[in-house]
Parts: structure tokens; C-alpha cells; sequence
């Protein structure tokens, strides 16, 4: 477990990475992206604390309470840089009303957060499966069936996510012009 814990935590180095670059650009971003930097960083520590935690405390609830601290604390700013980027959505169009111009509608599509949504529920469906496979103590049972059931779940999320993102894909205007050699 603490060996999988700390492989996702490197993996995760796609979200944090650029997260990391995001607070040292500091007053170059908007304040709502680098609160959102500092949550995504704050849960990825939260998941590498975990992962040395698993390998050094004795007792199950020490990693247990540090996975909680983390998911709390990155959820709390992650909640706090929406509301702070729906006011700055509101007093961008404000600005934009009085010149009398209407600007394109930033942030990520409804089609985006349907994904996101739909992958994060798999995620927590497979780790339910896998946990109540783990739970139920069959001997009869292969142990590669615990790691097979969550991935078939995460699976079927996987392609759910994916048709809906092919479903929602906006139709393309022309053809694309063949690479010039």
C-alpha cells in the first residue's frame, strides 16, 4: 500500500507540477487560480504524507488523520478559489458591460465538468469495490480478482467519460489543411 501511495503520488506530479509554477508566478495569475494552485499542492502533499506515513507509523490512525487533514484542507481552498473566480467572473463582466462589449465565456465547459465528474465518481466506485473485496475475507477468492473488480469499475467509468467527452466534441468548422512537407 505505501508503495502505491507514493507511485501515485509521483504520477500526480501532472497536476502539481504545473500548480507549483502557477503560485510562483504569483501576481501574474488571478488570485481564484492561485488559491486553486495551492489546493491541488496542499492535496497532493496531503497524498505523499500519506504515503511516508504508511510506512513509518505504527498505529492505522495516524495516516488516516493526515489523509483527512489533507483532503479538508485542499477541499476548503478548492471551494474558496470557485467563489473567488465566480466574483471575478462577475466583475470582469461588469468591466466588459460598460464598454459595451459581451467577451467569450472563459473557465471550462459544462462538457469538462461532466467528465471530471463522472471519473472522480468512478474513482471513489473503485476504491469501494476494492475495499469491500478486501473486507469480505473470502479465502475461496484469487487476490487478483481485488485488484481486477476496481479496474473493470474505474473501466466502465473510463469509457463512460470518454463517450461523453467524443458525444460532446464540437463538430469541426472545415478541413484541416494537409502538413505542408
Amino acid at each position: 500500500m505505501p508503495l502505491g501511495a507514493a507511485a501515485l503520488t509521483t504520477a500526480g506530479s501532472v497536476w502539481y507540477v504545473p500548480a507549483l509554477a502557477d503560485l510562483r508566478a504569483g501576481a501574474d495569475r488571478p488570485e481564484s487560480r492561485r488559491i486553486a494552485a495551492a489546493a491541488c499542492v496542499t492535496g497532493w502533499a496531503g497524498a505523499g504524507a500519506l504515503a511516508v506515513l504508511l510506512l513509518i507509523a505504527e498505529a492505522w490512525w495516524t495516516p488516516v488523520a493526515a489523509a483527512a487533514a489533507g483532503t479538508v484542507v485542499a477541499t476548503a481552498l478548492r471551494l474558496h478559489a470557485t467563489a473567488r473566480r465566480r466574483r471575478e467572473a462577475r466583475e470582469m463582466a461588469h468591466h466588459w458591460s460598460h464598454l459595451g462589449q459581451v467577451p467569450s465565456p472563459t473557465g471550462p465547459s459544462h462538457s469538462r465538468n461532466v467528465v471530471a465528474t463522472v471519473l472522480i465518481c468512478g474513482l471513489a466506485a473503485a476504491v469501494a469495490v476494492g475495499a469491500l473485496h478486501a473486507l469480505s475475507g473470502r479465502a475461496d477468492d484469487p487476490r487478483r480478482l481485488t485488484a481486477a473488480a476496481p479496474a473493470a469499475v474505474m473501466g466502465v467509468f473510463l469509457t463512460a467519460a470518454a463517450g461523453y467527452a467524443h458525444a460532446t466534441r464540437p463538430a469541426t468548422a472545415g478541413v484541416r489543411e494537409g502538413r505542408r512537407r
